[in-house]
């Protein structure tokens, strides 16, 4: 694949998942009040998947492809990436801080779980390399805490132990349209599964160009490669689903998309991990190389901005800096710090 070829891969996936973006976030809002779901739980579970398959794709193709460092810092830097993307949609909901506005007890929930699951992957790199048939044993844990944790989720949605308190900035998750059967919304699905499909195929596009530009430049490394471009190019669909779902008044949507994206995101390295065959990924890169040290930055950052989200969600600070939360403003000087770091080291 020559370079302007794989720049124009690149530049027309990008396109295709923002497009297919905006459709799905339609798609997901009308499910949540015809299943009765809640926004909270669709957007964790169903738009959080569907927007996260271009990014368990790349990571997925890069191990498979002998690219751990792209693989891993692909997974980790789309959790940074796709944080400092609801400080973007925040900045698009004028009335109030988006947290404040959609604050419930199941995006909280996530956002604990997700930083339980990230904690892991720092255990995961941080002690001896322990495989079973090239498989690290934290990764089928990550699995368990996954579902486990979306179950937990699931009963917060049904029987919340307690409620945050309303404002009148609050925006609750009022259904627009009656709850319906199961066999009435099927066409709904079946459109959801192929927007979903379409994707994960531009995903795989963008994999592929970025492997090629990563192979023919040395300056463009794995780890600056996946945290920078790739991330944030399969990331799009979390940007512009959020976006859409403030636009729409889907706040709890909006913030249950990234949140509950992130949690799922944190398997794609535990799937990259099955996927890659010489071993632990967690270990393929060693601290001579940066490798790990990046990767390490990346948890660590992904961590803190995640566990400012959730005190935002707990504050609910109604206005702050720039007419958005004071977490909206730390997450994006974290995420604009870290990508100076990392392209400096």
């Amino acid at each position: 694949m020559s370079t302007p070829f794989a720049i124009a891969v690149f530049l027309v996936s990008a396109c295709a998942i923002a497009w297919i973006g905006t459709r799905l976030t339609n798609l997901a809002d009308r499910l949540a009040d015809r299943t009765g779901l809640g926004e909270a739980f669709i957007g964790a579970v169903f738009l959080g998947a569907a927007t996260s398959l271009p990014g368990i794709t790349a990571s997925v193709v890069a191990a498979h492809d002998g690219l751990p460092q792209l693989a891993l810092s692909n997974a980790i830097g789309g959790i940074a990436a796709q944080t400092a993307f609801l400080a973007i949609a925040d900045l698009a909901y004028r009335r109030a801080n988006l947290e404040h506005a959609a604050a419930s007890v199941p995006n909280m929930m996530q956002a604990a779980l997700l930083i339980v699951i990230l904690s892991l992957l720092v255990v995961a790199i941080s002690t001896p390399e322990i495989t079973f048939f090239s498989i690290h044993p934290i990764t089928p844990l990550m699995f368990v805490v996954y579902f486990q944790g979306m179950r937990m989720v699931r009963h917060s949605t049904e029987y919340p132990m307690w409620q945050p308190r309303r404002t009148p900035e609050t925006k609750p998750d009022i259904p627009d349209e009656p709850e319906t059967t199961a066999g009435a919304d099927l066409g709904l699905w079946v459109r959801f599964a192929l927007a979903s499909l379409l994707v994960m195929a531009a995903g795989y596009a963008i994999t592929k160009s970025i492997s090629t530009l990563s192979h023919r430049y040395d300056w463009l490394n794995q780890s600056i490669a996946g945290a920078a471009f790739t991330a944030v190019a399969t990331s799009i669909p979390e940007l512009v689903t959020s976006v859409a779902a403030v636009r729409r008044g889907a706040l709890t949507l909006a913030v249950g998309g990234i949140i509950g994206g992130n949690c799922f995101d944190t398997l794609f390295a535990a799937a990259a991990d099955i996927a890659y065959r010489d071993g632990s990924l967690f270990h393929a890169t060693t601290y001579t190389d940066g490798g790990s040290f990046r990767d390490l930055i990346l948890i660590s950052v992904s961590i803190l901005m995640t566990a400012v989200l959730l005190l935002g969600l707990l504050r609910r600070q109604e206005k702050g800096p720039g007419g958005i939360g004071f977490e909206s403003a730390t997450v994006l000087a974290a995420y604009a710090g870290t990508l100076i770091l990392l392209a400096t080291t």
